[in-house]
């Protein structure tokens, strides 16, 4: 578990932090044959890093349907940080429309674990079992630690990717300024604000009104 916190921290980019993260809780987690990070924004859900379709399956139904532990586990209003279903075989009280349906999927257990830091909620980090009662309180245990440490590794390169996108949107625009400047003979402002007006006119991000721009001068030359 340190050489994975470790290894965690050097990758270099948030795609290969959540895949190290999802392949760490096949790897480490007793009885763990899948893994995948649930991300809930509203009601939609997205699917990060899994290890094999059928994470990208139950996700799917737990999106469908508004209910299941890692649904549960990614929603901020939740109290409980931690859901375990041990055996899918059985009837469950909780989440009666998703057990039978992830028994369909092939699936026999599942844990769900909330990834937070004290500044964010980040979603849910899943495992699953093929087989029933193949999670036990060791394996809450380190899906727990794992869950705590990949937080952290995920905010670190969320962090880090949002920081690169910022700088690549402000030279694309600066580019596409540039470009207007000189096509038009206008100022800084004017061309900022030819930007900004097709930008609402069009509902259009900023920066992809600029990367439009920059690519058809691109074409031209």
């Amino acid at each position: 578990m340190a050489s994975m916190a470790r290894d965690l921290l050097a990758e270099h980019t948030l795609d290969s932090t959540l895949e190290k993260i999802t392949k760490s809780a096949v790897e480490l987690v007793e009885g763990c044959d899948a893994s995948g990070i649930l991300v809930l924004k509203g009601n939609r859900v997205s699917s990060l890093a899994p290890t094999e379709q059928r994470v990208i399956d139950s996700d799917r139904l737990q999106e469908s349907l508004r209910e299941g532990p890692c649904f549960d586990a990614a929603r901020p209003d939740r109290d409980e940080r931690v859901f375990r279903i041990t055996d899918l075989t059985r009837h469950a009280d909780r989440w009666p429309n998703y057990v039978p349906r992830a028994r369909e999927l092939g699936l026999g257990s599942m844990m769900g674990f909330l990834l937070y830091t004290r500044e964010e909620e980040l979603g849910a980090l899943d495992m699953y079992s093929r087989e029933p009662g193949a999670f036990t309180e060791d394996s809450e245990t380190a899906g727990w630690l794992l869950a705590s440490h990949a937080a952290v590794a995920f905010s670190s390169a969320l962090s880090d990717a949002q920081l690169q996108e910022s700088i690549t949107t402000r030279h694309m625009i600066g580019e596409a300024m540039g470009i207007l400047m000189g096509r038009h003979h206008i100022t800084e402002d004017q061309a900022f604000e030819i930007l900004r007006t097709r930008s609402q006119r069009t509902n259009t991000k900023l920066r992809d009104v600029a990367r439009r721009i920059c690519e058809t001068a691109a074409a031209k030359r």
